[in-house]
């Protein structure tokens, strides 16, 4: 059987030693603190005493998880993976071990029952839902890290891939005369810019950024470098390869800086969605 479908199993693993840390926080809470009055008591009681409350906690918190774990599978079977709302799961630990509490105190402690001992077990009762809601939040915290981290992972792996499918591989630009034309590799090109008549093709060459002029249209070019998803238009002016891409800056409008110059690169709300990614 997998761990994973056993609901017993899996509580054991990952909720029982947090449990027993939240009953001995209320073992210690009640022992040195003292919210109620119990001078009856010699040491040796006292300890077993306040243990009791320690072990209502403990009760309260297996039965609650256990319980309501069995009944969100046997309602919802179709979803393996469903969870009880934090909320709810609160609220019963809260009711059961408030009840556990008063009773305890008056039949156990004979310790009378009044609206300020209720108050004081109501303080107590709600720090193990509120212990438990912040562990959640953090694992949970940590799941969306690891996730980040998997996703992460996969960008490089296919920029990794990028680099070596088009690692040889060229395109030549061609004026509109067919007189003059530019051979690049892929990987190499930075951007490429409209300059009235002719578009202005920057690109790497020996660890440092050149420009070339060519006689053609940005259209053109763009239709050229559609099978090529690195590159982006970011202007009616400009495309991009977003692999030199630095950052998106704003200073009352929006523009790109370039790794390895001082180029500042515009950027037009027509295409700001697609780019806000490499903010």
């Amino acid at each position: 059987m997998n761990l994973e479908e056993n609901p017993f199993i899996h509580f054991i693993k990952e909720d029982l030693t947090l449990f027993f840390k939240i009953s001995f926080g209320v073992f210690l809470f009640v022992l040195f603190f003292e919210p109620f009055v119990l001078d009856r008591f010699d040491f040796n009681n006292l300890l077993v005493f306040v243990s009791g409350l320690g072990g209502i906690i403990l009760v309260s918190m297996v039965l609650v998880r256990i319980s309501m774990s069995l009944l969100v599978r046997e309602y919802d079977k179709n979803n393996p993976e469903a969870v009880i709302p934090v909320y709810l799961e609160g609220f019963a630990i809260l009711l059961l071990s408030s009840l556990g509490f008063t009773f305890y105190l008056k039949f156990v402690g004979s310790i009378p029952i009044n609206f300020p001992v209720m108050f004081k077990i109501g303080f107590i009762c709600l720090a193990p839902p509120v212990i438990l809601y912040i562990n959640q939040t953090i694992r949970g915290l940590k799941e969306q890290n690891k996730n980040l981290i998997r996703e992460k992972g996969k960008m490089r792996k296919k920029a990794q891939k990028y680099e070596m499918d088009f690692q040889n591989m060229t395109i030549s630009f061609v004026s509109e005369t067919g007189t003059d034309a530019l051979e690049l590799q892929i990987i190499d090109i930075v951007f490429i810019k409209s300059a009235d008549n002719y578009v202005e093709v920057a690109y790497i060459e020996n660890n440092q950024i050149q420009k070339s002029l060519i006689r053609n249209t940005l259209k053109n070019i763009e239709l050229q470098l559609e099978p090529y998803p690195n590159f982006l238009r970011c202007h009616r002016i400009c495309i991009i390869n977003e692999h030199f891409i630095s950052s998106l800056h704003r200073d009352g409008t929006h523009w790109l800086s370039i790794k390895g110059t001082d180029e500042k690169l515009p950027v037009s709300r027509q295409y700001l969605l697609k780019l806000k990614e490499f903010e």
